[in-house]
């Protein structure tokens, strides 16, 4: 068997009674029930994914996928796909925007090369495990094999799985790639069944031909390669990206280890739609963090049946703005395990 396949298997929903029970015991707590909001939705879910008991500490990191997209060859972002290249190179040393952001809350950045277009050094501080060099221009054919694709998510689900054999038990997703905002949309646009312009932006920098140009390329990607959308590694493999599968296999394997999956803006979330299409049970552990400023997050967003906690007016991408939200997590636990029942409240007035 497969490790992808293994993989899906392994994940099983969590129940309703250790939700429930989570959701009595919150109840109880010296408050008015449910006044503290998001905070006690999101406790009920880190017991029931903990089988009914909340953990008592959470260790956490952040898995940033880095991949480039040939599409990038079509003018549609004014990023060189350099950038892709240097930043990469950055997380190791701390210099990039989620590695502030990681290191303000205590959490770990842990970058995976699957598909960068140059190789990087072996003592960079990258997790070397490359499928391609960049996938293929999908206005011109597909973006990759079947078999890159599900390489792609097997990459995400061994590095995932080697963080949580290290003690992590808080992941988050995070990506770097010049480009992925335009195959995030294909695939959203493919899944949902919608015009590319519902779900194209302006990413990290549209190019000279716009957001309108940008949507046309990608139409006709899709009527070029025909994906099947009822096939989630037929529409990775075909208008996807490399880190994007790698992305919807962190979260796979979050699921599969019973362990909460934070996931960050647009190209996360669209990631976490490719893994929820392979095993619906992987929505019971996702954690949204924030509404991106691209159009296409909120149509993604609601497929999931998630809705953002955080609303920054961010579109960085790398997991910024999962790891920005690695503190409410926390703050819901400490909500559930620090304080005191209204019965213990009562009986320390007595005392």
């Amino acid at each position: 068997m497969s490790l992808l396949q293994q993989t899906i298997e392994q994940i099983q929903s969590t129940t309703k009674a250790d939700h429930d029970e989570a959701v009595n015991y919150i109840d109880s707590l010296a408050k008015p029930p449910k006044s503290l909001g998001k905070l006690e939705k999101i406790a009920a879910q880190l017991a029931a994914i903990n089988e009914g008991k909340f953990p008592e500490t959470l260790k956490k990191a952040v898995i940033v996928c880095a991949g480039d997209h040939g599409v990038c060859d079509e003018g549609v972002t004014t990023n060189p796909q350099s950038v892709t290249v240097f930043q990469t190179l950055g997380f190791p040393k701390g210099t990039t925007g989620v590695c502030a952001i990681a290191k303000s809350v205590g959490a770990t950045v842990v970058p995976v090369d699957v598909g960068v277009m140059e190789d990087l050094p072996a003592d960079a501080g990258v997790i070397l495990k490359k499928v391609k060099y960049g996938t293929d221009n999908m206005r011109k054919g597909p973006a990759m094999t079947r078999d890159e694709a599900i390489r792609a998510i097997e990459v995400g689900i061994e590095v995932a799985n080697e963080q949580v054999k290290n003690g992590v038990n808080l992941l988050a997703t995070g990506e770097m790639g010049i480009g992925n905002t335009t195959p995030s949309a294909a695939i959203l646009a493919v899944l949902e069944g919608v015009d590319p312009d519902e779900v194209t932006g302006f990413g990290a920098g549209v190019g000279e031909g716009g957001i309108a140009y940008k949507a046309q390329v990608i139409r006709e990607a899709i009527a070029l390669n025909q994906p099947n959308p009822d096939d989630a590694i037929d529409v990775l493999a075909k208008v996807g990206g490399l880190e994007i599968g790698a992305m919807a296999g962190v979260t796979l394997a979050a699921a599969a280890n019973r362990v909460p999956i934070v996931i960050d803006g647009y190209i996360s979330t669209v990631s976490a739609c490719i893994a929820a299409a392979l095993n619906p049970a992987v929505r019971d552990y996702i954690i949204p963090s924030h509404a991106s400023e691209e159009p296409g997050a909120r149509i993604a967003a609601a497929r999931l049946g998630v809705e953002p906690m955080l609303h920054m007016n961010m579109r960085l991408g790398e997991g910024s703005g999962a790891v920005l939200a690695f503190p409410i997590v926390d703050a819901a636990l400490a909500m559930a395990t620090e304080m005191v029942t209204l019965e213990q409240a009562a009986a320390l007035i007595e005392a």
